[in-house]
């Protein structure tokens, strides 16, 4: 059974929509996908319609619905996947609310900046781009190749542009990651640090930090991800082990903003089936032509 637990769709960052994302992740094999958009569960309404179908061809699919939570810890930004929370949980809900309503004016101030260092980006550019989604800095990297400016959205991501700390970078509402965990485990929910060694995007959370985390309630890590090199994943999963930690696998999937393909890194069922099992706010949606995925290997 192939397993992937941290996917986008233009609910925020992707180029797929929730229903094509769904299709694709059942044309490629996939049992089960999560659908973690950033700070948003907008798309999920969707993608459930698409496994409702039984005509469709995800309806053997299993959705996990989540979210990918945009936190900082000391100046480091850090994201935070939650699975299976009650999407209307007050406290959780309005902390996403103040993520995405100041992703706005953040963007509008990066396009600012790069103007102010002589690129002819617009806001009416990004927008486009960002089309109903919640816009954030993909969108800006997207202007920027429109532009001829970069070559590549992780070009975009360098010191020279809109990078942390970088000259066109605005900072945005985030969550203190300790916050996160308690809010979506009040939620009912399961947290998972997302691409924990992922140095080359910029500075990491040490692994002391990733400790307190655990001692604080935090479930997992994403330890198979295409931006941690096979000695990061040893280090990472050998981490999980010592800490109690789930280790997950996922492709970080985003169409064709990312080079990665869905179901290029999975998580092994059996850790599926942990999740599923400590989730108490929601539950896995299978599609209209089957039952839930199981929950274990042997069922």
């Amino acid at each position: 059974m192939r397993i992937d637990l941290h996917t986008h769709s233009t609910a925020s960052d992707g180029t797929d929509t929730p229903a094509q994302l769904v299709r694709k992740a059942a044309a490629s094999g996939l049992a089960v996908v999560a659908l973690t958009d950033h700070d948003t569960t907008r798309g999920h309404a969707e993608a459930r319609a698409a496994l409702a179908d039984p005509a469709s061809d995800a309806a053997h699919l299993t959705l996990v619905p989540g979210a990918e939570l945009s936190c900082r810890l000391d100046g480091v930004g850090l994201h935070m996947l939650a699975y299976l929370f009650d999407p209307d949980e007050p406290e959780l809900l309005a902390q996403r609310e103040l993520v995405r309503d100041d992703r706005v004016p953040r963007a509008q101030g990066m396009v600012t900046r790069l103007q102010d260092l002589g690129v002819p980006v617009t806001w009416e550019q990004v927008a486009r781009i960002a089309g109903n989604g919640s816009v954030g800095r993909p969108h800006v990297a997207e202007a920027l190749m429109e532009l001829g400016v970069v070559s590549s959205i992780s070009e975009a991501f360098a010191p020279q542009w809109i990078g942390d700390g970088a000259r066109a970078y605005v900072a945005k509402h985030e969550l203190d990651p300790f916050d996160a965990v308690r809010l979506v485990k009040a939620a009912g929910g399961v947290t998972v640090l997302a691409h924990p060694g992922a140095a080359r995007r910029g500075a990491t959370v040490s692994e002391a930090t990733i400790a307190a985390l655990a001692a604080a309630g935090l479930d997992g890590i994403e330890v198979d991800h295409m931006d941690h090199e096979p000695a990061t994943r040893a280090r990472l999963r050998g981490l999980a082990a010592e800490l109690g930690l789930l280790g997950t696998g996922s492709s970080d999937y985003h169409g064709s903003r990312k080079t990665c393909l869905l179901g290029e890194f999975t998580t092994d069922p059996e850790i599926y089936g942990e999740i599923t099992r400590r989730a108490t706010g929601a539950f896995p949606v299978p599609g209209a032509g089957g039952t839930p995925a199981p929950l274990t290997t042997d069922g």
